[in-house]
């Protein structure tokens, strides 16, 4: 296991449980198949528990470009790694994306909407709205990095020795996760992540998906650019507060 291999499986495993609560609620046919919003929360946070869990110790389980730039960008990461890290990521965003096609085959047949089928992969404004649309992938994004630089390990006071929570130290982030999503991820899904939204949306543009309809490319460039952006801010304020 290295970091660039931590870095696929990790996402591989957050993508192919995220897309794969999308399917289960947006797909007919399902057990799970319009369960709601509050399912895909809950999914899409123990998605990046999972992820994080086995990509964390080796690492550091980014799992999305926006948080490696940030940290970069506040010093907590080398500017040489990040392109290897986005490329691991992408990887792994596809490879997630397509098993879950592969595992809802029938599903995505039994469905007649094109737009269910997209959003099982990608995002979508639930009101189109560039600028506002910009803003909310800006700011959800911006709450997740900024979170996560302020992260830190519990110690024993007296000594300062750094306790080990094991894989029970994933559990702040899934926590975030799921709060951004109930709480500011109604307005463009929250994809926070630009290897989440743009791999997948890729993985549907190449599968042959019945009636899948449009690939929603117009939108596509959101949710890439304002995660970024958001990474950047998050980054810039941490700086300015120290």
């Amino acid at each position: 296991m290295t970091p660039f291999i931590a870095e696929i499986i990790g996402t591989f495993l957050l993508i192919l449980l995220g897309c794969g609560v999308n399917a289960n609620v947006s797909l007919a046919k399902t057990y799970g198949s319009s369960s709601g919003w509050i399912v895909i929360a809950t999914g899409w946070a123990i998605a990046v528990y999972v992820g994080v869990v086995v990509s964390a110790p080796y690492s550091g389980a980014h799992l999305n470009p926006a948080v490696s730039v940030g940290l970069a960008a506040a010093g907590k990461f080398s500017w040489g790694d990040v392109p290897l890290y986005i490329f691991a990521q992408f990887i792994g965003a596809m490879l997630g994306a397509f098993f879950v096609w592969l595992t809802h085959k029938d599903h995505f047949n039994a469905t007649e909407d094109g737009s269910a089928k997209r959003g099982v992969f990608c995002n979508a404004p639930a009101i189109p709205n560039t600028p506002l649309n910009l803003l909310n992938e800006i700011v959800g994004t911006f709450v997740l990095v900024f979170t996560v630089l302020y992260f830190s390990d519990a110690v024993i006071t007296n000594t300062d020795t750094v306790i080990g929570l094991g894989s029970l130290g994933a559990l702040p982030v899934a926590f975030l996760v799921w709060g951004i999503g109930l709480s500011l991820g109604g307005t463009t899904g929250y994809a926070i992540n630009p290897a989440r939204d743009l791999g997948p949306r890729i993985i549907h543009a190449i599968v042959p998906i019945k009636e899948k309809g449009s690939n929603g490319w117009g939108y596509s460039w959101i949710p890439v650019i304002g995660p970024i952006l958001g990474g950047l801010a998050a980054a810039g304020l941490f700086l300015a507060l120290q």
